[in-house]
């Protein structure tokens, strides 16, 4: 089993990847480098706000440069440390690369909840909701530039956790578990990236009416006992932007019912990576994924799943304020 050294965190901006590893550096023992905390304070010494350094710095080499340098001299040291970085998992090759992610109107209300200051503060959720995916957009198009990498593709990442609805304490416990090996291994080692999924946030591919057992109470009684640890990971694509189930709605179904907050997955096919009969995985959401497939799901599941854009104009899609169709 590889030993991973290090754990670096990269993730959606609100993702709670401050909380998480402040904590982790304190029960592993490890010093914790923020290079977030170091942009903050560099936008404040030019009295910029975080995004107006971005965007600085998409034109000016010497700001990534400085901060390179140091993560690069940092990963040479061979020091066991927490890095807090959008780019450590570029330099850094024997760590544990976890990205987390989390919806972003939820990420929008965490950061308007926090104290605001000269390098960060919205007035509203919108404008959060705007700058956060700005702020974001132009970190990402500087990376690819800069580095020829791209933050956003999810094989970059050994683990990736989605905190929406996980409490720190829970995301915590999930990272630490396979930082530690008890979690993951084979996945991880195998064909990472490990992902903890939100099951309320994964797109069914299959109508309901033609999936058998999902209620099947020994089953679902089975998973709740075994919990997400023991739970054989489901297969995902990824659009890019939404997760969906490639095999495993029973396991997904029987993880909602059993009020789960994570479930552990597979990454089988991402954006144009091909899920079956050479179909990317962006076409093969786009052909599966009806309104009436989410509409019955969220009904039996008593989640909320957002139409996808392709949905919202298809044939089938229903109107805002009119009901879905019933089961």
């Amino acid at each position: 089993m590889t030993v991973r050294q290090s754990i670096v965190f990269n993730g959606d901006l609100g993702s709670g990847k401050s909380t998480v590893s402040v904590e982790i550096a304190k029960r592993l023992g490890l010093r914790r480098v923020s290079v977030g905390d170091l942009y903050r304070q560099m936008a404040q010494e030019r009295q910029m706000t975080a995004l107006q350094l971005n965007l600085h710095a998409e034109l000016d080499q010497a700001v990534d440069g400085y901060v390179d340098q140091l993560q690069r001299d940092i990963a040479a040291s061979g020091e066991r440390l927490v890095m807090d970085s959008r780019l450590a998992w570029h330099f850094f090759t024997d760590a544990l690369k976890v990205h987390m992610i989390t919806e972003p109107g939820e990420a929008a209300r965490r950061v308007l909840a926090r104290p605001s200051g000269p390098a960060e503060s919205y007035t509203s959720l919108q404008e959060a909701k705007a700058k956060l995916r700005e702020r974001s957009e132009s970190e990402r198009n500087r990376f690819i530039v800069r580095y020829g990498v791209d933050k956003a593709r999810l094989r970059n990442y050994d683990l990736i956790c989605d905190t929406t609805r996980a409490p720190a304490e829970e995301v915590i416990e999930h990272i630490v578990a396979v930082f530690t090996g008890a979690l993951g291994t084979d996945v991880v080692q195998d064909s990472p990236p490990l992902l903890l999924l939100d099951p309320a946030r994964v797109y069914p591919t299959e109508d309901i009416a033609a999936l058998r057992d999902l209620w099947d109470s020994d089953f679902v009684d089975a998973v709740a006992a075994g919990g997400n640890a023991a739970l054989e990971p489901l297969r995902i694509g990824f659009t890019g932007e939404y997760f969906f189930v490639v095999d495993g709605h029973r396991r997904l179904s029987a993880a909602l019912q059993g009020g789960f907050r994570l479930v552990p997955a597979q990454l089988v096919a991402e954006v144009d990576e091909p899920v079956v009969g050479g179909m990317s995985a962006v076409d093969y959401f786009a052909a599966q994924v009806r309104p009436s497939t989410v509409y019955d799901w969220e009904a039996a599941h008593r989640i909320h799943l957002p139409l996808p854009e392709h949905a919202l104009l298809g044939g089938d899609a229903v109107l805002a304020g009119e009901p879905g169709p019933a089961l």
